[in-house]
Formats: C-alpha cells, sequence, structure tokens
C-alpha cells in the first residue's frame, strides 16, 4: 500500500503541476495586457531599464520554450509570446529578464546553479544505470555511487527553486515599474507566475522524496549483509 501511495505522489504531482500551468497559461495567454505591448517589446523595455542593452531579444521555436541563455546573453520567447501582446506573454518575457537581471548582478544561487550544470547531467545521467545494477546484482557500492550521482542532481534541483522564485518576483517588480501593466492585471500576472514555479516545486519535490527512496534501500542492503 505505501509503494502504491508513493509511486502515485510521483506519477500525481508532476502531472499536476504540468496541468496547472498549462491551463493558467492558455486562460491569460487570452486576455490581451492593456499595454498592448508584445512579449518582445515588454523584454526590451525591461533590459533597457535595467541598462542591459548588450542582452538580445530573440524569437525561439516551441511552445512555453521561452529561456534566457547566459552564454549569448539573450532572452529567447516562444513565438507566441514573442509576438503576442497577452497577460501571460507579457509576466512570461519578464520572468526571464528577470534572469537576465540575475545575471548582470551574479546573483550567488544563479552562479551556484551554473556551476552544478555539468555536474548534475553527468549525474542524471549515469545515476539510474549504477543503481539498477547495484539492486539487481547486490552490490551495494554500485548503489551507493548511483545516489550520489543522483544526489548532485537533486542538488541542481533544488537550488533552481530561489533562482526561480527570485525571478518571478524582480518580474512583478519590473513589469509594474515599466508601466507594462495595470494595478487590476497584478493579480492576473501572479497567477501565471506562481503556476510556472509550481513546475519546479514539484520536480525538486518528487526527486527528494526518490533520493530518501533509494536511500532506504541501500540501508537495508546493507543491513542484510551484516
Amino acid at each position: 500500500m505505501t509503494t502504491l501511495i508513493y509511486f502515485a505522489i510521483i506519477i500525481l504531482v508532476p502531472l499536476y503541476a504540468q496541468m496547472k500551468v498549462k491551463s493558467t497559461y492558455k486562460k491569460y495567454s487570452q486576455i490581451r495586457a492593456s499595454s498592448g505591448m508584445s512579449g518582445a517589446e515588454v523584454a526590451r523595455r525591461i533590459l533597457d531599464q535595467n541598462g542591459l542593452y548588450n542582452v538580445g531579444v530573440e524569437e525561439t521555436p516551441g511552445v512555453l520554450s521561452d529561456h534566457y541563455d547566459p552564454r549569448s546573453k539573450t532572452v529567447r520567447l516562444s513565438t507566441e509570446n514573442y509576438y503576442g501582446n497577452s497577460v501571460a506573454g507579457a509576466a512570461v518575457a519578464a520572468h526571464e529578464v528577470g534572469h537576465a537581471i540575475q545575471d548582470q548582478e551574479a546573483y550567488a544561487f544563479l552562479r551556484i546553479r551554473h556551476s552544478l550544470v555539468p555536474v548534475a547531467s553527468f549525474g542524471s545521467n549515469i545515476s539510474w544505470i549504477l543503481i539498477l545494477i547495484g539492486i539487481f546484482s547486490g552490490m551495494t557500492n554500485l548503489l551507493l555511487f548511483g545516489i550520489i550521482f543522483m544526489a548532485a542532481a537533486v542538488l541542481f534541483q533544488i537550488v533552481t527553486l530561489p533562482v526561480e522564485f527570485n525571478a518571478s518576483s524582480r518580474a512583478m517588480e519590473q513589469i509594474v515599474s515599466a508601466g507594462v501593466i495595470r494595478n487590476d492585471e497584478e493579480r492576473e500576472t501572479r497567477k501565471v507566475l506562481n503556476a510556472a514555479a509550481l513546475t519546479y516545486v514539484a520536480a525538486a519535490a518528487v526527486a527528494v522524496l526518490e533520493l530518501v527512496r533509494l536511500i532506504l534501500i541501500y540501508t537495508g542492503m546493507t543491513r542484510s549483509e551484516d
């Protein structure tokens, strides 16, 4: 019964988060922002307002594929958000610019996250191979190494949380000061940002649960060896 509850949690929590962000985005992508500015214009205004004239704004294919690329110093917005003038598009654009501002200010958690990228990427790729071999062969040392590599990936997920929450906080502050939305649109904008943040919370929670489960498996295996 406990196992069923566990698997229900790790499947349903991320699924709910994804459904929430998609439904919220869809709802507010149909509501026009009072300023009438496109996502590209919103991003450009906030960037210029913060002296980030060297940061570019580009269109990128896909849906909700918006991101900030610190290597090329570019805010990339999905087609709908780049050209659209919805409340959702403005919120997403402001959020990505929030990351650009973090980059400019050398925000501590952003720097930590960037430093963890290669370790987390390698860890997430190799961890399950070591874990599965360790469990089925009874080789606890391999399982332990797999858990350590997975812990690096989990740490990346955890460090991502303050980065994303801070970017959303900056987005709200900047989008208001730039005159992109009216006071009565702040609630709608915040809903979009909160829904997006929920996906990161869900991912981190599931990652921690999985790590704890594997640690318990490892503990049980080592005890049986004694």
